[in-house]
């Protein structure tokens, strides 16, 4: 079994991100932290035996940057997934020197998780039976597995990953459901457009259609984010 820690500030998400570990074959999560004092603890637990963190860049007390860092220089060989909305290019470069063999991109479907967490267990698998004197083919074999890319993860044509993060909070910051209208108020947005996004996001399980009855004429969809996966899905 792959024993995963699951490092997320948000309670939400990280009860999300375990129900998708435990929806995975060969993988168990031995438990979370929501920020990197308690993922020290946890890391450093006698019992832990970590074989892979699923962490969060933008933790409340240090950046997740800086606890893989800490992991590192501690000597602590557990692979790291970043898990993280932030899309700078030199925070990717950062995670990858300190180990991370993957990094996702919220708000991302469990397509997307599934495979990338796959990727991993094969590079492990591969790994373990791999010779101690082996190829270059199958070293490029070995590098290249854990971070294949994934067609499943862009965005229909005229979709932006920024738009998508800005309408994503919105719908999940909101206590109530909304609307294609309430959210263009919100995000200075085109109602056609917020309808776009609310839709992708209705499409990939990250939100709900509801109708919303109550006034003359057509009744109105309203949208409300999913904190916890479909049925579906689990």
């Amino acid at each position: 079994m792959i024993r995963v820690a699951i490092v997320e500030d948000d309670p939400l998400t990280a009860e999300l991100h375990t129900a998708y570990v435990e929806r995975l074959d060969g993988f168990e999560v031995i438990g979370s932290a929501g920020n990197a004092r308690e993922a020290r603890k946890l890391i450093g637990a006698a019992d832990a035996a970590i074989d892979l963190v699923l962490l969060d860049l933008t933790l409340p007390d240090i950046g997740g940057l800086d606890l893989a860092r800490a992991m590192r220089s501690a000597g602590l060989s557990i692979d790291i997934i970043a898990v993280t909305a932030v899309r700078d290019i030199a925070a990717v470069q950062t995670a990858m020197s300190f180990g991370a063999v993957q990094y996702l991109i919220k708000p991302f479907t469990f397509q997307v998780f599934q495979e990338k967490l796959l990727a991993y267990a094969a590079y492990r698998s591969r790994l373990s039976s791999a010779s101690s004197a082996t190829s270059q083919a199958e070293i490029d074999r070995l590098l290249a597995v854990p971070r294949s890319s994934s067609a499943a993860a862009a965005l229909p044509k005229g979709l932006t990953a920024a738009t998508l993060d800005a309408v994503s909070r919105a719908l999940r910051e909101s206590p109530a459901p909304l609307s294609a209208a309430e959210l263009a108020e919100r995000g200075d947005l085109s109602r056609v457009t917020a309808r776009r996004y609310l839709e992708h996001l209705a499409d990939i399980d990250l939100a709900s259609r509801e109708p919303r009855y109550g006034t003359p004429g057509r009744p109105e969809v309203a949208y409300r984010w999913l904190s916890h996966p479909s049925p579906d899905r689990l």
